[in-house]
């Protein structure tokens, strides 16, 4: 045995150098790509803010846009529409996503769901230009300009987030409360949904960063509105997305100082509400894990 061990040991050496050696190289691949992410995030920050310094300021968040441009205005009435905005495609888009999810791991048939799942699988990927067109042509033509293209942007990040928390769900909780003689739907709503309630609200927060920042949808649904703040919901709003994308198109300098500080406020929103998501997930992760 003494004399074995050693001649494994010398035979395997260089094999173990030679693991250690890759290994280290793609770690420093990896730290590497990671630094460069993080790298871009920053130069993307900071470029941004030194654009929108002019710009920021107490009447650029409490004034409306100057009717004529020019200096001295604000986003007030974008920064109150996308709230709205955002808020009634979050009402429409929350239930529905919620039921949908309920549906698919609680009750349908593998042959019924996987058809659904592929369909909500394409309305992730789809292209916002087209559910902006398509929404265009069923709701705007003829009719007030609509926000349900922000809904339908995100219907399958909230029903996809909800399906992926409900399956974390340990099954001795369904099991538990169907033993007692309750039934499947007050076992679902009574025993599941608090438990998954965090992680869906996690997913929902996820999608309200996301479509608060789409462009194109707005672009064809909620384009045409009156620059001063407004609070009817049954025409179109101002919005932050399609306020940056409008000014940046102008040759007035302050109003290119504006779309700029715009941008920076939405990149704000996003980084809070993203933060926010992941409290939310550890927390609902710490929940499940009890």
């Amino acid at each position: 045995m003494s004399t074995v061990t050693p001649e494994i040991s010398l035979r395997a050496s260089p094999g173990l150098r030679r693991r250690r050696v890759i290994n280290k190289i793609m770690e420093s691949i990896g730290t590497g790509a990671a630094l460069l992410a993080v790298g871009v995030l920053v130069l993307v920050i900071v470029s941004v803010a030194i654009r929108a310094a002019p710009a920021l300021g107490w009447n650029f968040f409490t004034k409306p846009p100057n009717l004529f441009g020019g200096p001295g205005g604000g986003i007030s009435s974008a920064l109150i529409g996308s709230g709205l905005i955002v808020g009634m495609a979050t009402a429409v888009a929350l239930p529905a996503g919620v039921l949908i999810a309920i549906y698919l791991t609680e009750f349908a048939p593998p042959r019924v769901a996987a058809p659904i799942q592929l369909v909500l699988d394409v309305l992730n990927g789809l292209p916002t230009i087209v559910t902006g067109i398509f929404v265009y042509g069923l709701l705007v033509i003829g009719h007030t300009q609509s926000a349900f293209a922000l809904a339908v942007v995100m219907l399958p990040l909230v029903s996809r987030a909800a399906q992926e928390v409900l399956l974390l769900v340990p099954s001795a909780l369904r099991e538990g409360s169907l033993a007692l003689g309750v039934s499947r739907w007050r076992s679902v709503f009574g025993v599941i949904l608090p438990t998954t309630f965090g992680g869906i609200l996690t997913g929902t927060v996820l999608a309200v960063a996301r479509a608060a920042g789409e462009t194109a949808p707005l672009l064809f649904t909620c384009s045409i509105f009156n620059p001063s703040v407004s609070t009817d919901v049954t025409h179109a709003l101002p919005n932050i997305p399609v306020l940056i994308f409008t000014y940046s198109e102008q040759p007035d300098k302050a109003l290119h100082e504006q779309a700029w500080g715009a941008a920076l406020v939405l990149m704000a929103f996003v980084l809070i509400a993203s933060l926010t998501a992941k409290a939310l997930l550890a927390r609902s992760r710490r929940k499940l894990g009890r």
